[in-house]
């Protein structure tokens, strides 16, 4: 006799399938999710390694798979010179690792109607409508000469609108405008202030035919103020921190959680010194201090593994945590495809740049450990990420050294690749 499901029963079914597919973060043992706790115990010793030798003051590590969090692991000191360990909840200056959070921010408007990315930047902000290009000569000068077309948003959030840190040919005109290198938190300025003063500074290429890492992100932090007609701190905190629960990640630090800050490290002969208490790029900012005005797009957020892992969490569910819809799994789909073409990626071979993030797109090419389709990126303070969609894993890893000369990077891929069993 064929039997048939209650509705009851099919609405516990239903119910219990929403229940499992709306689960938070939750650790599990590394078996549970086809990896190995004896393995995974090489990346513990190795970490320990970095900081008895003097090479890392510490740092967290986590990697999630299956949606359960199998290794969740910090190391060393938060300081060195009070002999202060490293927690797990330890904040961190995650720099670039904002691009990511700020370019959802962006396919969120276009999912609301507020705007498309194949629009041109000057409609949000009419000081972009027409740009300049600095045109190197042989002789080692330059020459302004006009754009071809117009800068779009998703030539910004593929990093290809010709725009830099301020280092190009036109270096001199972009440091006498006090626009330079990617530290913003001791501007005492709204970032759109500075974004539209920056329209009038000769580019490093023209539009669409280089990838030229720069301030291309923080142009989009001011596009969503625009749109949205909220500071990015509010949209960020509102739209995404908030309802995903990322309730450690901010631009400028509550006092209250000042104890948790990790502090910066530099690598030098002398092995690690500690960075200046001051503004700038290699230093310990003012991300707890100062005019806290400026919200950088590009390099501002502070935040925690487990914060970042919840973002990380989200793409890899195709834009769903825990029951909170961020985008759409075609928004995801777009994000993290590579967008290039035939513009070549500098530095890694293999490698393309989506909407926010770089793709592996050859893995012989590149020549380690992961899959065709993982995506990530990391920050200037020597922090890194990446989601695996064929491993169904995440892995964050957070430390704070600038500039940092260790191998810790490479290691750590292997090392969490060398314990997948399955």
């Amino acid at each position: 006799m064929k039997k048939t499901l209650s509705t009851s029963g099919l609405l516990i079914l239903l119910l219990l399938g929403f229940i499992a597919n709306a689960q938070e973060l939750e650790p599990a043992t590394p078996e549970e999710v086809g990896m190995s706790t004896e393995r995974l115990e090489r990346l513990t010793q190795v970490m320990n390694d970095y900081a008895s030798n003097g090479e890392l003051s510490g740092g967290v590590t986590l990697v999630a798979r299956k949606g359960k969090i199998a290794y969740y692991e910090s190391f060393g000191q938060n300081d060195l010179e009070k002999g202060n360990p490293m927690g797990k909840d330890a904040i961190f200056r995650i720099a670039s690792q904002t691009k990511a959070i700020v370019s959802v921010g962006i396919m969120m408007l276009q999912e609301e109607g507020k705007l498309l990315i194949s629009d041109p930047l000057g409609k949000y902000i009419p000081e972009w409508q027409e740009t300049t290009v600095a045109k190197k000569k042989k002789d080692g000068s330059y020459e302004v000469v006009k754009a071809k077309r117009a800068i779009t948003l998703r030539d910004l959030l593929t990093h290809t609108a010709g725009i830099g840190y301020g280092w190009g040919p036109a270096e001199k005109e972009w440091r006498e405008a006090g626009i330079q290198g990617w530290y913003f938190a001791d501007r005492d300025e709204p970032v759109l202030d500075v974004i539209k003063r920056m329209a009038s500074l000769p580019m490093d290429a023209q539009p669409g035919t280089t990838f030229v890492y720069g301030y291309n992100t923080d142009i989009l932090g001011a596009v969503i103020e625009v749109v949205s007609g909220m500071s990015l701190d509010e949209f960020l905190t509102s739209r995404i921190l908030k309802p995903l629960g990322m309730n450690d990640t901010h631009f400028y630090l509550p006092k209250k959680k000042k104890d948790r800050l990790a502090v910066v490290y530099s690598s030098t002969d002398q092995g690690l010194k500690r960075a200046p208490e001051k503004a700038g790029m290699e230093s310990q900012g003012q991300y707890a201090s100062g005019p806290q005005k400026c919200y950088s797009g590009g390099a501002g957020l502070l935040s925690t593994a487990y914060d970042y892992a919840i973002f990380l969490q989200m793409m890899l569910n195709k834009g769903e945590y825990n029951g909170v819809r961020i985008l759409a799994p075609k928004s995801v789909e777009l994000m993290t495809m590579n967008h290039l073409r035939d513009i070549p990626f500098p530095w890694e071979d293999g490698v393309g740049f989506g909407l926010g993030f770089k793709t592996i797109e050859d893995q012989g090419a590149n020549g380690v450990m992961g899959d065709k389709g993982e995506y990530g990126w990391g920050g200037a303070y020597h922090s890194t990420y990446w989601v695996n969609p064929a491993e169904d894993m995440i892995v964050v890893y957070f430390t704070n050294l600038i500039p940092a000369t260790v191998d810790d990077h490479g290691k750590l891929r292997v090392l969490v690749y060398q314990s997948v069993m399955d």
